[in-house]
Parts: C-alpha cells; structure tokens; sequence
C-alpha cells in the first residue's frame, strides 16, 4: 500500500511517527510524506520515505490561502492516489479530510491537542469549529489522545461518537529514551529541566516566578530552559521576557535542542507546567521514560503521565507558588526517594504509552481498510 502522512512539518512527523513509519516500510508498504520543508526532510528520505514539499502556514485565517491548500492537496491525492492518508494538526486534519473524502480515499484524521485556537470561545473558534464539522464527515476514523479533547469534539457534535478512538498518546521508544547507563560522579548543583515550544501557554512565566519564589527562600539550583520560538505565533513568549529572565538569574536558556536526551540526562527533574490544550505531551513521556521525577499541571493530557506523589507532582496551573511548593518538595526529598519516583515514572510509560502500542493502532487501521 501507499500511506501518506500530512502535517504541518518535517520535522513533527519524523520526531514523533518515525518509528511508526519505519514499522510501515518494513511490513513493505511505501510511505509519502507530504509537509512544508524544512532540514527534516532528508532525515525521512535516508529512512525511506519520498517527501512532497507544499508551502502553508498552519496560524493563517487568510481563506484563499485555504482554498488553495485543499486545491493543492486534492490534486497531489488524485496523483498518487494514496491508499490511506493520516492527517495531523488542524488544516491538514481540515482541508486534507476534505480533499480525501472528495476522491473517496481512506483517511485518519489525528487531533494531537485542541491547541491555542479552542483555548478561546471566539470568532476563529467557532469557524474552524464549523470547518473541523464539516470536515470530519468525510475522515474513515479520528484519533484523540485523551478522553477529553474526544469528548469536547464528540459533545459539541464535531464528530460522531462511532469514528472516535482515543490512543494513550503518540508514544515514545522507551528502548531510545532509556536512563544512562552511567552518572558522572562529579559534584552538581540540582538541575530542573523544561523542554517545550515557548509558548506563554506552556506555564515558563509559572516556571520563572516559581524559580523566583524558591531563590528567595535560599534554595541553590539551576533551572534550564530548551525549546524553540515561534516568533509569530499570538501566544510566542516575547525575547525581552526571555532576557529578562535570564538577566536576573531565574533561567537559563539553552535553545532548541534536536536530541534532547543529552539534556534530560544531567536534569534531576522534569518541569511542565503547562496550560495549553494539550494532547499527551511527548515531552512527559520521554523524561519519564529517561527516569526523571515530573512536576506538571493538572492540565487536560499532563495528568494522564504522572501519578500524583508516586512518580512525581501534579501541580496547580497558572499558579507558581504551588509549583514553587512542588518544586520545594522535590528539593528536600532524599535521593533514594526521587530515584524511586523516575523507576516508577519508566514503568508506567512502558506499561501505558510504548510506542509499539500506537504502532499496533496504526496497523490495525491498514489491516481494516484492506478487509
């Protein structure tokens, strides 16, 4: 068969699916991967993928930019009439759907998180609302990755409650993200670790009054920050924030970084303090999987990855002295202690979120339409 994988980059579709693609190539299947360019691009060519490049841009309202997106998309799929086409993020998920269901062609619609534009009940909500209804008739199933954004779509008759699945995320190879073999044995302060998009909606300005709130009190720590920017997007972290807090000691930055592993493998804790429509959050999963103790919201999606005071805390969003609280704790606990809490926090992303669990979906899906 020939599988097509939409999105709205490179980038996301080899970070986060490349092992689901790699399990496709090999039970002989020929992958297309159709997403604007980026220097991901030869990374999926080198894995056996061929990539069509389309230029869009996934924050646009401008309508004959859409137009011209379901156009481009409806003929590349009357072209190499793919066999089944997964779609991510909301205008391929929106205009893909459309184009596919147009030629009949098999499709999965994925929704990773409702993201910035459900956060608010404003006009752009209730068009891509209607959109996204619309859509969706024509989508062979629709993919959620917890049970509240399915049931947003599903109350708000977006969707039929018959096409819902709902996946314990997009998972994470746990074998890839596994704890060092080894710890350097020289002497370090405590780190906390934030890996996200720097978004004000992902909880860094939570994280820094939080930092501020623990410096006051003496607590000596570093506090690092990786992540890249989206310099256009409504909710972008502003640069002059960003120094600010660095200037006063609160933050380091350390840019984006394309193998985090590095990073989470010097951190003692993981920090996500989120309050952003989110789906699962990959990076909970993998600093789990790293056995790192997690401090993250109680946010819709986070929750689902920490056992409260098992693996780590949940913690109050938008509010930075229960962080500051959480983070406290996670200071004064014996070591032992905070070790036993990432073995815990490993176990359960293997039990739950494999990635061989959402690799079993994906080819559960292919042996349906092929029946």
């Amino acid at each position: 068969m020939l599988i097509a994988f939409v999105s709205n980059n490179a980038w996301s579709v080899y970070n986060f699916r490349i092992d689901v693609i790699r399990s496709m190539l090999e039970s002989g299947h020929r992958v297309l991967v159709i997403s604007p360019a980026d220097e991901y691009i030869s990374f999926l060519e080198d894995a056996g993928c061929r990539h069509i490049s389309i230029p869009f841009d996934n924050r646009s309202t401008n309508p004959l930019a859409d137009l011209k997106l379901f156009l481009r998309l409806k003929q590349l799929y009357a072209l190499h009439r793919p066999d089944l086409i997964f779609h991510y993020v909301a205008k391929p998920n929106i205009y893909g759907t459309m184009a596919a269901g147009a030629l009949k062609i098999p499709s999965v619609a994925v929704v990773t998180g409702l993201g910035y534009v459900f956060s608010k009940h404003n006009l752009l909500y209730h068009i891509v609302r209607r959109l996204y209804r619309h859509a969706l008739r024509k989508a062979t199933e629709v993919w959620f990755l917890n049970n509240e954004d399915a049931r947003v779509f599903s109350s708000e008759k977006i969707v039929s409650i018959e096409k819902i699945k709902v996946l314990p995320g997009e998972g994470v190879n746990t074998g890839f993200f596994s704890p060092p073999a080894s710890l350097s044995l020289q002497p370090r302060p405590f780190r906390f670790l934030m890996a996200c998009r720097l978004l004000k909606s992902k909880g860094i300005a939570v994280y820094a009054d939080a930092c501020r709130i623990l410096r006051r009190k003496h607590y000596h720590f570093e506090s690092v920050l990786i992540g890249f920017e989206e310099a256009h997007h409504p909710d972008a972290i502003a640069p002059a924030d960003l120094k600010k807090w660095e200037g006063e000691g609160l933050l380091q930055y350390h840019g984006f970084a394309s193998d985090v592993r590095p990073e989470l493998s010097v951190a003692d804790c993981f920090i996500f303090p989120s309050y952003y429509n989110e789906g699962v959050p990959r990076s909970l999963m993998e600093a789990a999987s790293m056995e790192l103790p997690v401090i993250t919201s109680r946010s819709r999606g986070c929750r689902e990855v920490v056992l409260d005071q098992i693996t780590g805390f949940l913690c109050l969003p938008g509010d930075p002295f229960d962080l500051a609280d959480k983070m406290e704790q996670i200071l004064q606990m014996p070591e032992a202690s905070r070790k036993l809490m990432g073995q815990k926090g490993r176990e359960l992303v293997v039990s739950n979120f494999d990635i061989s669990k959402i690799i079993a979906e994906y080819h559960s899906v292919i042996n349906t339409i092929t029946q």
